[in-house]
């Protein structure tokens, strides 16, 4: 079997991004640090979320992690199934909300 593009080891080396810009880094981790902490949502529906996301913009490595995340915090297949039909359905109402653009160009063009 061919080995994959993506590499699941590699997840584990992301802190490594601060060792080529430890001021950048630090900052973005702290930021990713805060922005999953308990707040007005919790980490259970932040974890949702981001689930949804990863698949959205299709990181694996995203995907690895908060499937994890999710089943750490208590989260069914169900789910995050569901989370990942959400962010499915946004995604190609975004892609065919498109559509208006080329009808109007094509009514501009074919007139």
């Amino acid at each position: 079997m061919a080995n994959s593009y993506y590499d699941p080891a590699d997840l584990r080396k992301f802190k490594k991004i601060s060792d080529w810009d430890k001021e950048l880094g630090d900052k973005f981790f702290d930021y990713y640090g805060t922005v999953f902490q308990e707040g007005a949502l919790s980490a259970r529906e932040k974890s949702l979320i981001a689930l949804a996301v990863a698949h959205v913009v299709k990181c694996p490595y995203c995907i690895d992690a908060y499937t994890k995340d999710g089943l750490q915090r208590g989260i069914t297949k169900e789910e995050m199934m569901e989370a990942v039909h959400a962010g499915a359905a946004i995604e190609s109402g975004a892609t065919l909300v498109h559509a208006v653009q080329m009808m109007n160009k094509y009514d501009k063009l074919s007139m």
